[in-house]
């Protein structure tokens, strides 16, 4: 075996080699680089099939001390998502991906009392630490540590500006699926009003995706303006809807200020659906009493945890030079606030 002449050329036990030849950081560069001067010097090739097989050995295992994923956050707390519903669907998303795939996740706090990241990376390094899921940053523009570019790192979202692989909602198609399907209920006069944070935490995508199905389904003419709002102001939006009569309102906002968006309608004596339709891009939705699209949020942990193993396995530690990126389709919400209009044109 080609492995265990390897081991007798560089007096290393096997699993040593076999962990060198996969780039491991639990083996020093000196190590690695005896290792791989005897793989060439006797033609050293990996066979896929024996890689497909050992990968399925090592995931059938046990969970072990190890097999570990820390989770971290820029939040100012341990555990953010037992403040939050949304980062709380995310994170089971993880543990459950993570169970299935063999590993267990640890909360790790960037910011605990006392915590510097030279401490921190050497934590990681002294247990054997490979990869990182990162839950982001309440911030939107927060910068990863470079200290950590030793890591496979996957985080969720656009928060962090560093170039990461990451897993993020499909905003710009979930809004271009809400439009059409407007279209299909009979609505000729969409209008979108969306809050600042969502705008720039979303990378701007509902804005261009209305903007385009506007031009591609409704030519240069139409001209419905988008509403920009801080939280909810009332006179503003009112001002929007009675200037600019849309026959539904495309909504992009936290779900907290909907309650406040049907109060503001129903003081005004304005009616939903009767009066005005309403669809909403959120990443809550349930007993809302709203129609729209909300966040696959589980699913994003899902495929967080799947992308970080496959860049484990795959030696692709640091910060990547081609960050991945993968969308997920939201989950579509029948709430009440739209009614079939007739039919489209």
């Amino acid at each position: 075996m080609s492995i265990r002449r390897i081991a007798q050329m560089t007096r290393l036990s096997i699993a040593a080699v076999s962990l060198a030849l996969r780039d491991s950081n639990k083996i020093s560069e000196a190590s690695k680089r005896r290792v791989r001067k005897a793989a060439q010097r006797i033609g050293y090739r990996p066979s896929a099939q024996v890689a497909e097989v050992m990968s399925r050995v090592r995931l059938s295992r046990e969970p072990r001390s190890e097999s570990c994923l820390p989770v971290i956050s820029f939040y100012d707390s341990e555990r953010p998502w037992e403040q939050s519903l949304h980062l709380r669907r995310i994170y089971d998303g993880m543990l459950e991906r993570a169970a299935v795939l063999g590993y267990r996740l640890e909360p790790m706090w960037l910011r605990a009392p006392g915590m510097t990241r030279q401490r921190f990376r050497g934590i990681l390094n002294t247990r054997g630490i490979e990869g990182l899921l990162c839950l982001g940053s309440p911030k939107i523009d927060e910068e990863f540590p470079a200290e950590f570019d030793q890591f496979a790192i996957v985080t969720q979202g656009w928060s962090i500006k560093t170039p990461l692989h990451r897993v993020i909602n499909h905003a710009y198609n979930d809004t271009w699926r809400m439009l059409d399907q407007l279209h299909r209920l009979g609505y000729q006069r969409p209008g979108l009003a969306i809050g600042h944070y969502e705008d720039v935490r979303g990378a701007h995508a509902n804005m261009s995706a209305y903007l385009g199905w506007c031009e591609c389904m409704r030519g240069a003419s139409f001209g419905v303006p988008v509403l920009r709002l801080e939280r909810l102001e009332e006179a503003p939006l009112l001002n929007w809807v009675e200037q600019q009569r849309p026959d539904v309102v495309v909504l992009v906002h936290v779900h907290d200020v909907l309650a406040q968006f049907r109060q503001i309608m129903r003081d005004r004596g304005i009616r939903l659906p009767e009066d005005l339709g309403v669809a909403v891009l959120s990443q809550n939705l349930d007993e809302t009493g709203f129609s729209g699209l909300q966040e696959n949020q589980r699913l994003i942990g899902a495929w967080a945890v799947e992308l970080v193993v496959a860049r484990i396995m795959n030696r692709d530690y640091g910060i990547p030079a081609a960050p991945r990126l993968e969308l997920v389709d939201s989950i579509w919400v029948d709430g009440g606030s739209l009614q079939k209009k007739g039919a489209s044109s």
